[in-house]
C-alpha cells in the first residue's frame, strides 16, 4: 500500500486485489467491481440492476487460497442510472456499493485523474468461461458523447469487453494506477470493435463521495475557474466561445494561440469554456442540448487534460505540473523537460499567462518539446509583446514552413517522378481496372501551385496545411495503388510472352515443322496483341489461352508421332511434348 493509500502497481501477473467479481441474488456472476476503500466498492449502475438490489462481492484477489465473499448493497443515493442524452450518447451508469463486512484496506485503489489520449490500459474482467477473472489490454482513444466517456481500442478482437467485465478497473500500463471504469463493450453493424470507460474525473462528478477515494490534482487551475462577476455580467464573446469550443473539439488544429487579458468578455469566455471542457466541473445542465448556451460555443467534456495559469510560476514548476498530469512522475533524477521528450504520451493542454511566467523563454522551450511529441496546446498571453511574438514564430510560423516545405517536396514528388512513372506504365498496358489518374493529379499540381503562391513570412498556417496534406495523402495512395495495379499487369504480360513462346516451342517441335495455318494465326495473334503498345493484358490473355488449348490438344492427340524426336527431348533434359511441359512449367490443366 502506498504512502498515501491505495494500491499503487498491479504486476502484470498477479490478480489484483482490488478487483471484486459481483453475483446477483440468483448467485450468477453480473459483472465488475473495485474496491476503492475497506467498505466501498465501485461498479456500473446496470450491473447492480436497481438502487435496491441485494448484491455479492467475491475478493478473487485477496491473500490466501480462499474466495471472501461479503454481502453488499447500493450505499444510499450513490446510484446513478444510464440515460441517453439528446443525441442518444449514455451518460451516468455508475454506482457505489457499500459492504457488510469491511476488506482490508491494504487491499483497495485509488482512482488516479492522469491525460487520457493514447494510453496503454489494462482491465480484470470476469467474462464467460473465465469465473476467475483475466486481463484485457486495450488503447484510450479520445473522449466520445458529452458525459465525458472514453472510448477504448481493444488490443485484439478477442479483448472486446464482454459481458461479465462491466464496472472492472483500468489501470495505466505505465503507472498501474487505476483510472476509470469499463462501462460496456460493443460490435457494430460493421464489425467494429469498441469499448468504453469512464474517467475518474467523470465518475467524481456524478458521485462526489468517491473524491475521497481519488488522487492526483484536478484538471484545472484554480486561477482559471469562473468568477462571480462572469455569471452576474453575463459576459460572453460568442465567436470567440465558438472558436474556442471548435478547437477543445479538435477541429485538426493542433496549436493556437491567443491574446486575452485578465478581465473582460474574452477572459469570462476562456475561462467558461476551460471549465466547460473539463470532465469533473462540467454542469449537468450543459450535457444537454436543451441549455440555454449559444449553439456551437459548448466544448464536450474531455475537451482538455489540463489547463494550468503560469502566472508567477517558474517553468521547472509548470513542466513538473504537466508531467505529473501525463503520469511521468519523478523516478531517475531525470527533469520534467527530459521526461516529457522522452515520453510517448500526448496530451490537450491550456496553459493561460504564459508571458505572466517568471520566465517565459524557458516555458515556451517546455511548450515547444511539447508541441514536437504530438500534444495539443492552447497558449493564452495577456498582451501581443516579444514573448507572443516569439511563440508565434517558434511555434507557428518556423514549424509551419517546414511543414509547407516538406509538403512541396512530396507534391513534387507526386508530379514528378511519381506521375513519370505513372505515364511510363500506361504507354505499356492496357489500365484495366485502375482508376484515372488525370484528376488526382490536375488537384496535386492545383495544390503544388498554391503553396508555391503562399511564400515566407507567413505561409499557411494549421487547417490549410492539413488540407493540403490529406489531399497528399489521398492522392499518393490512390497513385500508389495505380502503379502496383499496372506493375501487376505488367508482369503477367512477361509471363504471357514467356509462356507463348515455351508453348510455340512445343509446337514446333510436335509437328516438326509442318504448317497448320490455324495454329499459326492463334500464335501470330496473341503476338501481336502482346506486343502493342498499350498492351490490353486482358485480351492478350485470351489470345495466349487460345493458341495453348489448341498445342495441348495437338499433344493429346499424339502430335509427335517421331519416336527419336522424343527421345532427343528426354535426353537433352527438355520435355518431350506439351503435357511434360505443363508439369516442368505449370501451364494449364487438361
Amino acid at each position: 500500500m502506498a504512502a498515501d493509500g491505495g494500491v499503487v502497481a498491479v504486476p502484470p501477473m498477479e490478480t489484483p486485489s482490488w478487483a471484486v467479481r459481483l453475483r446477483g441474488a440468483d448467485g450468477e456472476i453480473v459483472g465488475a467491481g473495485i474496491l476503492l476503500g475497506p467498505d466501498h466498492v465501485l461498479t456500473c449502475a446496470h450491473v447492480v440492476d436497481g438502487a435496491g438490489a441485494r448484491i455479492t462481492a467475491e475478493f478473487v484477489g485477496a491473500p490466501g487460497h480462499g474466495v471472501p465473499s461479503v454481502p453488499a448493497r447500493v450505499d444510499g443515493d450513490a446510484y446513478v442510472p444510464e440515460t441517453l442524452d439528446a443525441d442518444l450518447d449514455p451518460r451516468g451508469d455508475v454506482a457505489l456499493l457499500r459492504l457488510d463486512t469491511p476488506r482490508p484496506a491494504s487491499e483497495a485503489a485509488r482512482l488516479h485523474r492522469l491525460s487520457a489520449p493514447d494510453r496503454h490500459v489494462r482491465m480484470y474482467g470476469f467474462p464467460l468461461d473465465h469465473n476467475g477473472g483475466i486481463w484485457f489490454r486495450a488503447t484510450l482513444v479520445g473522449g466520445c458523447g458529452r458525459d465525458g466517456q472514453v472510448q477504448m481500442s481493444p488490443a485484439s478482437p478477442g479483448e472486446l469487453a464482454s459481458p461479465g467485465c462491466s464496472g472492472a478497473g483500468v489501470a495505466d500500463s505505465l503507472t498501474h494506477r487505476v483510472v476509470g471504469m469499463v462501462l460496456s463493450g460493443q460490435r457494430d453493424q460493421h464489425g467494429n470493435l469498441f469499448s468504453y470507460m469512464t474517467p475518474a474525473e467523470t465518475i467524481v462528478r456524478h458521485l462526489p463521495q468517491v473524491e475521497v477515494y481519488t488522487q492526483g490534482r484536478t484538471a484545472v487551475d484554480a486561477r482559471l475557474l469562473p468568477t462571480d462577476d462572469d455569471a452576474a455580467k453575463d459576459m460572453l464573446d460568442e465567436r470567440f466561445a465558438q472558436r474556442l469550443a471548435s478547437w477543445l473539439q479538435d477541429d485538426g488544429t493542433p496549436l493556437k494561440i491567443s491574446v486575452v487579458g485578465h478581465d473582460g468578455p474574452r477572459a469570462a469566455t476562456l475561462r467558461r469554456a476551460i471549465t466547460l471542457a473539463d470532465r469533473e466541473l462540467r454542469t449537468a445542465a450543459s450535457l444537454s442540448r436543451t441549455s440555454l448556451d449559444p449553439p456551437e460555443t459548448v466544448p464536450s467534456a474531455g475537451g482538455h487534460d489540463l489547463a494550468l495559469h503560469a502566472g508567477g510560476l517558474a517553468s521547472a514548476e509548470t513542466a513538473e505540473r504537466i508531467a505529473e498530469r501525463m503520469g511521468l512522475w519523478q523516478h531517475t533524477g531525470e527533469s520534467a523537460v527530459d521526461r516529457i521528450r522522452a515520453a510517448k504520451v500526448t496530451l490537450t493542454l491550456v496553459v493561460v499567462g504564459v508571458d505572466e511566467a517568471l520566465d517565459p523563454p524557458a516555458l515556451l522551450d517546455v511548450l515547444e518539446a511539447l508541441r514536437a511529441g504530438g500534444s495539443r496546446l492552447l497558449l493564452v498571453f495577456r498582451t501581443d509583446g516579444e514573448h507572443y511574438r516569439r511563440a508565434r514564430q517558434d511555434l507557428l510560423i518556423r514549424p509551419a514552413r517546414q511543414r509547407r516545405a516538406v509538403l512541396v517536396a512530396r507534391l513534387q514528388e507526386i508530379t514528378g517522378p511519381l506521375a513519370a512513372s505513372l505515364h511510363e506504365h500506361l504507354t505499356t498496358v492496357v489500365p484495366d481496372g485502375v482508376r484515372p489518374p488525370g484528376p488526382d493529379l490536375v488537384a496535386a499540381h492545383a495544390a503544388l501551385a498554391d503553396l508555391l503562391r503562399l511564400h515566407a513570412p507567413d505561409p499557411p498556417l494549421g487547417q490549410d496545411l492539413s488540407r493540403y496534406e490529406r489531399l497528399a495523402d489521398r492522392v499518393a495512395a490512390r497513385l500508389t495503388r495505380s502503379l502496383a495495379r499496372l506493375g501487376r499487369l505488367r508482369e503477367r504480360r512477361d509471363e504471357l510472352a514467356g509462356r507463348l513462346r515455351g508453348y510455340h516451342v512445343l509446337y514446333q517441335r510436335s509437328t516438326l515443322g509442318a504448317e497448320d495455318r490455324a495454329v499459326d494465326d492463334l500464335y501470330l495473334r496473341a503476338h501481336a496483341l502482346l506486343r502493342a503498345t498499350p498492351c490490353d493484358v486482358r485480351v492478350a490473355q485470351a489470345a495466349v489461352e487460345a493458341f495453348t488449348r489448341r498445342v495441348d490438344g495437338i499433344g493429346a492427340a499424339g502430335g509427335t508421332s517421331d519416336g527419336d524426336a522424343g527421345d532427343r527431348g528426354a535426353g537433352d533434359g527438355t520435355p518431350a511434348g506439351p503435357a511434360a511441359h505443363r508439369r516442368t512449367h505449370g501451364g494449364p490443366s487438361a
